[in-house]
Order: structure tokens, then sequence, then C-alpha cells
């Protein structure tokens, strides 16, 4: 499609994303498209039924971009209804954390995002899918994130004093689990902390868990946390501290089996599944389609 072209987009808006509930999202978009030819329509997620009615509202009014205002819960939403589909999914970073935009470089700044949506570049990434009925767009663990997943949800407290007493709880319940890891290039058993299905690098906070994480190059990473101590992992999971590199192991993969001898804690992209023993992950090339900046060259020109 032509950038000139008059677009038909239509926003999903969480309005309460990163707990921003006064955030007028709907007129910030307004605002910036006000003296645009572009045609625009909202829906306003609300907690009940939204993936229904919002499929619904894609079938009904057939837009040509589909753009994601919210967190990394309401991007993984509707990357859940649009992969395997040619319509380009946009993201307006609108969350606590906004681990998956950072990784794909879309910046906070909502102008800067919204003229992404209407002058990046359609680019096909890899999801991983899981157990045949969901997608992985960024990073799930089995092991001590998800508890810590586990303990956020459920705490009453949000922000950075939930995560705190979400940690405490998870650093007194610190254990190690025995897990089978099936890969392509084999079968190896290991005792770790923690065990990620990365199709990214970075956790949320800026971690960096697996340095050669892309979404785009046709594999995800298996990367097994089992040699550093409870509170390195903890420093590594709520700041931008890096895993040490000598400490963790990558199995790089297009599918793999993860089973466990007792259950484990699950989370799939910041959302907590349960206790599981067994875990199938599968790569799905180049089939969603994401609208991302613009690259340039080493002389900051457009490529």
């Amino acid at each position: 499609m032509q950038k000139d072209a008059v677009l038909k987009i239509l926003f999903i808006i969480n309005p309460i994303s990163g707990g921003k509930e006064k955030q007028d999202w709907e007129e910030k978009i307004r605002t910036y498209f006000k003296q645009s030819p572009h045609n625009m329509e909202f829906f306003l997620l609300t907690g009940e039924n939204d993936e229904t009615s919002v499929q619904h509202y894609i079938d009904t009014i057939n837009p040509d971009r589909v753009v994601g205002v919210g967190g990394d819960g309401t991007i993984k939403m509707l990357a859940q209804l649009l992969y395997h589909q040619a319509k380009p999914l946009g993201v307006i970073p609108a969350g606590s954390a906004n681990g998956m935009a950072r990784e794909l470089g879309i910046p906070t700044d909502i102008d800067i995002a919204l003229d992404i949506v209407i002058n990046g570049v359609v680019t096909p990434i890899d999801v991983v899918e899981i157990d045949g009925k969901e997608i992985c767009i960024h990073l799930s663990d089995l092991g001590l994130n998800a508890m810590l997943v586990k303990q956020f949800e459920q705490s009453k407290n949000r922000g950075m004093r939930g995560y705190g007493k979400a940690v405490l709880r998870m650093l007194w319940q610190k254990q190690k689990m025995y897990v089978t890891i099936k890969t392509d290039a084999g079968t190896v058993k290991r005792k770790a902390y923690m065990v990620a299905i990365a199709n990214a690098s970075k956790y949320g906070t800026g971690a960096t868990v697996n340095p050669d994480g892309k979404v785009d190059d046709g594999f995800f990473e298996i990367v097994v946390v089992r040699k550093l101590n409870v509170i390195e992992i903890g420093k590594a999971i709520l700041t931008d501290k890096s895993f040490d590199p000598e400490k963790i192991e990558i199995f790089k993969t297009k599918q793999a089996v993860l089973s466990t001898l007792s259950k484990a804690y699950f989370q799939v992209d910041g959302e907590y599944r349960g206790r599981v023993k067994k875990v199938k992950a599968q790569i799905q090339a180049g089939c969603l389609q994401l609208l991302l900046p613009q690259k340039t060259n080493s002389e900051g020109e457009t490529k």
C-alpha cells in the first residue's frame, strides 16, 4: 500500500493500561490526525469478552491497519487475532513496562509512535506457538520469573511496590527445577532456576536474557538459567542488569519440548498460565505483520 493512500485505521485502546486511567488516548490520536485524510475508528477494551468483540469489530469495518494502544497484554491479544493475516499491526506503547515495544524499537512518545503507524515499514516477524493454542511474541518462561508474574498478579499493590513484594515472595520460595529439554539439536537434562522460551532478547525492564535473540530470524532460543544465585536473578528480572552470559546456556531451535519432574510455574508474554509439567513450542516464521520504524544507515539516512 502506498504511503499517500487514504487509510482506514482501527485503534484498539486499553483505557487503564499502565494505571493511567485519566490518559485520554483517543483525544491525543484525534489531535495528531486533525489535518490528516486518514479515517479513524476507535474501540475501547472493557475487560469482558474483549477478544470476541475486537474480532467482530475487525471483521465488520475491515480496517487497513489495526493499532494497539496499551501494554504488552493488549499487543499480545491483537497479535493472537492477527497472526497469519495480512493486516499490519501497529503499536502505541501505553503500558507500565512496554517490553515488546522496547524490543521492536517503538518509542513511548505518542507522536513518534503514530508516525510509525502511518510511515513505518510493514515487517513480517516470527511468533512462537505454545502448545498449539496461543502465541508468544516476546518471552515465556518456566520457574522463578513465572512465579514472580503470579505473585505480582495476585498483589493488591501495582508498580514497583507491588513488584518488590512479589520479589520477596519469589526469593522466599526459591527452588530449582529438574527439566528435560528436547530441541532440534537433541535432548538434554538440566537443573535450573528458570528456563526461558525466548523469541526476543530482553525483559520489559531491559535485562538481556538472550543476547542473540531476533524476532525475525526463523528461530527462537531456549535459555537455561542454572548457575546464578537467586539475588542475581532478582536483579536481572527487575532492573536492566543483564544475565551473566557465562552462567546461562542457550539452545537455538525451531521447536522444543520442555518437561519438568514436578509442576513448574509458567508464564507467556507476562501473563501467568499456571503450573505445568510439559510445554511444546514451535516457531511460526514471518507470520505476523508489524509496523516498525524505518531503518537508517550509519550516516542517518533512511534505507
